[in-house]
């Protein structure tokens, strides 16, 4: 028998759900997991016929970051080639990818989200919080730099002091805690995860593809643009979008007073 993956994938109505699958580590990240997460995720971006992507894992953690043993191991044998540029080739790419990619991003967090693991969930759209789960930036106790894009995302959701506090004194934040600072979209008992982001994700999955992109792309350029350059991005994605297919059987639905169907496109 061959070993499980450590990242799992599947595609179904248009819903890709990539599943971190070391549940015996929870969920850390090796530089195994690292590839074929940045691969997966990258493939989820540029397939045309994903039109949502959930990210989430399996057992009791979402994902605690980095693997410290393998870690541990490289310091100690000398391989500061993989050491000094996992940011570089894994992290970077899997968070820009998420971060990015033209369709809505869910994280389903099942478990505590930890160090490189939370700032995965932050570049995600939307998080539907376990109630048992929680977050930690844990950063400081190995005496590491942010990475992932923490410093990019969590300012944007909790602003600067707060995301510096969450930084400096790192402790786990439980789900009412992530619901209340805006880390959590939703907070859901740990039963009924599995069906309530199955039921947003299908609900998004059925939606205008095109208008989530396009809103998505003028939400991340108007952070680090001005705004007349943010009202020309506007109005660029309000053409794309106002020529579609979408868009136009959207119109004819409402003035036949039926429910559109939408194709992404």
């Amino acid at each position: 028998m061959t070993d499980p993956q450590p990242v799992t994938y599947d595609l179904t109505e248009g819903v890709a759900t990539i599943t971190l699958n070391r549940p015996e580590a929870m969920n850390s990240l090796d530089i195994a997991t690292k590839e074929l997460l940045r691969d997966t995720v990258v493939e989820a971006a540029e397939d045309d016929a994903v039109r949502c992507v959930v990210l989430t894992g399996t057992g009791r953690a979402f994902c605690v970051g980095q693997d410290l043993k393998e870690h541990v191991q490289l310091l100690e044998s000398g391989g500061s080639d993989q050491l000094f540029t996992t940011v570089e080739k894994h992290y970077n790419p899997t968070v820009t990818a998420l971060a990015t990619m033209p369709k809505p991003v869910i994280a389903a967090i099942n478990g505590v989200a930890a160090g490189a693991g939370a700032s995965l969930a932050f570049a995600c759209d939307l998080r539907v919080v376990a109630e048992s789960a929680g977050f930690n930036l844990a950063f400081p106790g190995v005496a590491l730099s942010c990475d992932t894009g923490a410093s990019w995302t969590l300012p944007r959701l909790v602003g600067r002091a707060k995301a510096i506090e969450l930084l400096y004194f790192p402790s786990t934040i439980d789900s009412g805690k992530a619901l209340e600072l805006g880390l959590a979209t939703s907070v859901v008992p740990d039963a009924d995860l599995v069906t309530e982001v199955t039921t947003l994700a299908a609900t998004l999955a059925s939606g205008p593809t095109l208008s989530y992109a396009s809103m998505r792309q003028s939400v991340n350029f108007s952070s680090t643009h001005d705004l007349v350059e943010s009202l020309d991005f506007e109005r660029d994605k309000m053409n794309l979008t106002g020529a579609s297919e979408d868009h136009r059987n959207a119109v004819a639905a409402f003035l036949a007073k039926e429910k559109p169907t939408f194709h992404g496109r």
